[in-house]
């Protein structure tokens, strides 16, 4: 990531006449919030931008998405291969410090997904006081980093906001088979970072939280690897740790007409905050894998409905044929997972792998990690899970242990807008 003191000639002849003193050195990082708009100084980085999405020649360099946008990025840009995730309660009840941290968050934010340091770097500043960026980023490219924003539940019991929660904003039903970990759930807000390079996307979330010290802190994160689902479909479907590729039938970014109708909120459906937002869900769910490795190839392949090779559907040759579901068993995960079992009900998958280490018993803590989006909840995600819940074969190699809820604002327009102005502002 390219730091601030390299990115133009005369930058630190500049910074060393400068008469004014850094404000670091008077206040403090977090102390008075961030200029919005100092992104446009220092180096430049090459940017492709088409609707929030990444040029496939800057993504060959580890390129940048452009960040601002009329819906954030993170959603229907093309799935990076590596996910930080972290929730966080908020442990302040002062509404203006909440909001000038969230327009700290955004100009971080803005400058660590155009592959610069936050502030005023790592080095090179005020040797008495903290850096204003913990460094281990320095020298790596933007790897495609976007940081997605969302609002819990939680949060609408604070500042004031209960009028405007989401009536999709829901609380999700306690599912069949769901053995959810308090510890691993719920948060009054998210940030999801993607990237390439997984240093990218931890350094991105630690100096969030780092600058939202006394103000937030994390509930709890996950790590992910290898995406399982794609917003590419001219890109081969990956294979999640059970082998097979799930979520071929996935929305692409380039389908506006699906992502209007299925992802995005509209003018409409209200509350007019979150118009160009989108609702997320995320499911941490544990695979049960020395089970699942000791079942027959046949076994597997009916519990999917796919086969395990090219990831065809049953009695198809290819993995986009169209599938005939009543060809699978009646509980096979694709055929209760269509959204022709589901009365249409439609969402857009950015899952991850995780491996968490062992669970005590000898037995790897892995599994996926589902983050799905879509434009009202209630009428995507828990009328599918409700489904799958009920007699999906792959609940007996499965269970949910982590979930939360989140409703995601629209996109920072431009320089001068920030994350969850839409909510905040006064005239909203």
């Amino acid at each position: 990531m390219t730091d601030p003191q390299d990115a133009t000639e005369g930058t630190e002849t500049a910074r060393a006449t400068a008469a004014a003193p850094s404000r670091r050195a008077l206040i403090g990082w977090g102390g008075a919030g961030l200029a919005l708009g100092a992104a446009a100084a220092g180096g430049a980085v090459a940017m492709t931008r088409t609707g929030n999405d990444v040029d496939p020649a800057a993504a060959e360099v580890g390129g940048a998405v452009e960040f601002h946008g009329a819906h954030q990025a993170g959603i229907a840009t093309p799935v990076q291969d590596r996910l930080h995730f972290a929730a966080f309660d908020v442990d302040t009840d002062d509404r203006a410090a909440f909001v000038q941290l969230l327009k700290d968050w955004t100009e971080a934010a803005r400058r660590m997904t155009a592959g610069r340091a936050v502030g005023e770097g790592a080095y090179g500043g005020l040797a008495e006081a903290p850096p204003d960026d913990t460094g281990e980023a320095l020298g790596l490219k933007p790897s495609r980093l976007t940081l997605t924003i969302g609002f819990g539940p939680s949060l609408f019991e604070k500042f004031g906001l209960k009028d405007k929660r989401p009536a999709a904003l829901v609380d999700l039903p306690q599912f069949p088979g769901d053995n959810l970990d308090k510890n691993r759930s719920g948060g009054d807000l998210c940030i999801q970072a993607c990237a390439d390079d997984p240093q990218v996307a931890v350094h991105a979330v630690r100096n969030l939280a780092r600058i939202g010290f006394g103000k937030v802190s994390i509930r709890w994160s996950q790590l992910g690897f290898g995406k399982t689902s794609s917003t590419t479909p001219d890109a081969q479907t990956p294979r999640n740790l059970m082998g097979f590729k799930d979520g071929t039938r996935n929305i692409a970014g380039t389908e506006t007409d699906r992502l209007a109708k299925f992802v995005w909120v509209g003018e409409k459906d209200g509350p007019t905050w979150m118009t160009g937002g989108s609702y997320l869900v995320a499911r941490r769910i544990r695979m049960h894998i020395e089970t699942w490795d000791r079942t027959s190839l046949q076994e597997q392949e009916d519990v999917f409905g796919r086969d395990k090779g090219e990831g065809a559907p049953v009695g198809k040759a290819k993995e986009r044929d169209e599938p005939f579901l009543k060809a699978m068993k009646p509980d096979a995960h694709v055929r209760l997972a269509h959204p022709d079992s589901n009365n249409g009900a439609t969402i857009l998958r950015r899952g991850y792998s995780f491996t968490d280490g062992t669970d005590g018993l000898g037995r790897l803590d892995a599994g996926l990690f589902f983050l799905a989006y879509q434009r009202d909840v209630r009428k995507g995600f828990i009328p599918i899970q409700r489904n799958l819940a009920r007699m999906d074969a792959l609940n007996e190699y499965i269970q949910h242990v982590g979930s939360a809820v989140f409703a995601v604002p629209p996109g920072v327009r431009d320089s001068g807008d920030w994350w969850g102005r839409t909510l905040f502002s006064e005239e909203a």
